[in-house]
């Protein structure tokens, strides 16, 4: 099994008494799409300046490639920063150049990858506009194709997704693909959990400087308890005497509870049990955690309205 391309251990950031990361340790294989997860607040972004050594981590250890400086392996990664920005006079094609002549790629090189990556993701048509003239997500376009021009085997982007409209969030989900379809290793950081369940392998979830989950999507689904979703004017108070029902809880609406599964339930046999009964039933829902379910569960209902922006 290869070494990870990215690995932290025991890593701690403080700021005078307030720790913005605590103890976190995870590791991310080679050729990984992995989600940096967390609502605002959670580490993220200082976690992310610390991999870049940006600013140092106060305690543990962090290694890029086995290296334990990123600067020593920075022609090898590629970063997106949270803070978006472009020089506004520049052409679209000569800003992803210049970025990737800044990683070692000569000038006739670079120019020729700047438009490949501008035809690629349908900006062709703009590559000899001023930045100052493209769309917010444009421009966002622009300078995610310009942390990977130079083809980086590791690439970081901090919250990428943050400003785009549905359409530009997709052509991002793209890239993020593409890099892994040729072999790249991508960390990425966001609160908006639909992206993170679509294109990860595998997630870290932060919540108040500290790692609360490092597993796959469906590891992750699988930590809280399944909900089947029942509305009835009957007592179903007898459900929890069957087998693979582990409790029953209130829900939001008059007459409605939520049968908490355990692993072996089976949500049609809480259906069975109630004809068996005859009980009569004005609704039954079921479906599969989603990973947003998962970070309110495990963050709390105050971060709740983070994970739907």
């Amino acid at each position: 099994m290869s070494a990870p391309v990215l690995s932290f251990q025991n890593v701690t950031k403080t700021y005078g008494d307030f720790r913005a990361v605590d103890d976190v340790s995870f590791e991310v294989p080679q050729g990984a799409v992995y989600g940096f997860l967390g609502p605002n607040g959670a580490g993220k972004t200082t976690s992310i300046r610390m991999i870049l050594e940006i600013i140092r981590p106060t305690a543990g250890q962090i290694t890029l490639f086995g290296n334990p400086s990123a600067l020593a392996v920075r022609d090898r990664i590629g970063y997106l920063p949270e803070e978006k920005g472009l020089y506004k006079k520049m052409r679209a094609w000569s800003i992803i150049a210049y970025f990737a002549t800044l990683k070692g790629m000569d000038r006739k090189a670079a120019k020729a990858r700047a438009y490949e990556l501008l035809e690629r993701y349908g900006l062709k048509d703009f590559a000899d506009a001023k930045t100052e003239a493209l769309s917010k997500g444009m421009g966002q376009k622009v300078q995610v194709l310009a942390s990977i021009a130079h083809d980086p085997e590791f690439v970081i982007l901090d919250e990428p997704f943050s400003g785009l409209d549905p359409v530009n969030q997709e052509v991002m989900e793209d890239v993020i693909r593409d890099i892994k379809r040729r072999g790249g290793t991508v960390l990425f950081s966001t609160h908006v959990m639909s992206h993170a369940e679509r294109i990860c392998d595998q997630i870290v979830l932060l919540a108040g400087g500290k790692k609360v989950l490092d597993d796959t999507i469906d590891g992750a689904r699988r930590c809280i308890p399944r909900r089947v979703r029942l509305e009835s004017d009957a007592d179903l108070a007898f459900l929890t005497e069957l087998d693979g029902v582990e409790g029953l809880v209130a829900a939001e609406g008059p007459g409605q509870f939520d049968a908490l599964l355990s692993a072996s339930g089976e949500p049609l046999a809480v259906v069975e049990a109630c004809l068996a009964r005859g009980v009569h039933l004005t609704r039954f829902d079921y479906s599969p955690p989603e990973l947003h379910d998962v970070f309110v569960e495990l963050v709390g209902e105050s971060a709740k309205e983070a994970s739907f922006r």
